[in-house]
């Protein structure tokens, strides 16, 4: 079996197009959807994201706006920027890239952007929503993944789904997801023992623990939907996932590649919720 390959590139872009039209009936009404981004210090693979994030909001039509603040800024002064933001109406969605350094509690940098406008979905109201099924910005990453296996035309309902790796980005709240839309899920990680015996079970297996080429064929089912989420640089610098795709995908039913899989569509929905803050301020 030579596995489907998932195209997350080409999902993104329908889901794009669809998002500009969002943009221009919220234009009809005056109104510009704005994205706020913090970006501390000089990560470069954070000064890479935000220059992806704004490309986006500039080619749909959007208003975006960078912050950028030096490596040893205050955790006060940090929080003060959020706060502006949190009361300018011109700014629908703020995002504070992260890593942040250490001096700066992460917790409470999350905490302090307005749910209304946490469109990272990270914040402890948004998360809350998410548990319970009721409606709030979802993490964009889990959120893609979602829109992947719905534009594949698979459905997770009574499926077997099992997460490797267990993050607050991504392995949890998917996890979540997945749940509310009736699939059965088991969470792995790095305390789990036999981890074969456990994905080996899987109609739908997430990779998402960061080490390259970490799922083998053996470590699949025939026929599974796999779904590889790391971002990884293997021995010869080359990027990869944390699936050995030239094994799992003559095994697999369906499979996303490493890079144009999972990646595109967490910019995408980043966007997607933008437009939908903006959407609903009018009811504000």
């Amino acid at each position: 079996m030579v596995a489907a390959i998932i195209n997350g590139k080409e999902i993104a872009a329908k889901k794009r197009l669809e998002i500009a039209k969002m943009v221009e009936n919220l234009k009809e009404n005056d109104i510009v959807p704005g994205l706020a981004v913090i970006l501390v210090g000089n990560n470069a693979a954070s000064r890479t994201y935000v220059t992806n994030k704004q490309k986006a909001c500039q080619e749909l039509g959007m208003n975006s706006l960078l912050i950028e603040l030096p490596e040893a800024v205050s955790e006060k002064e940090l929080l003060g920027k959020i706060i502006e933001l949190n009361d300018n109406p011109k700014f629908h969605g703020i995002l504070v890239q992260l890593p942040l350094p250490k001096h700066i509690d992460e917790k409470k940098v999350i905490e302090t952007i307005s749910p209304l406008k946490d469109v990272d979905g990270f914040h402890p109201v948004n998360i809350g929503r998410m548990m319970i099924g009721q409606d709030g910005f979802l993490p964009c990453t889990p959120f893609g993944i979602m829109i992947l296996l719905e534009e594949t035309g698979i459905s997770v309902a009574g499926k077997h789904v099992v997460i490797v790796g267990r993050s607050n980005i991504v392995g949890k709240p998917l996890g979540q997801l997945m749940l509310n839309q009736h699939a059965t899920v088991t969470y792995c990680h790095s305390k789990t023992k036999d981890l074969k015996l456990h994905t080996s079970q899987a109609d739908i297996l997430i990779a998402a623990v960061g080490i390259p080429n970490f799922i083998k064929a053996e470590d699949v089912k025939e026929g599974a939907v796999v779904i590889d989420v790391g971002i990884n640089r293997n021995e010869s610098g080359k990027l990869c996932g944390d699936v050995d795709f030239a094994e799992v995908s003559q095994k697999a039913g369906f499979i996303t590649p490493v890079p144009k899989g999972v990646g595109p569509m967490t910019i995408t929905m980043l966007l997607y919720n933008t437009v939908k803050a903006a959407s609903e301020s009018i009811h504000r």
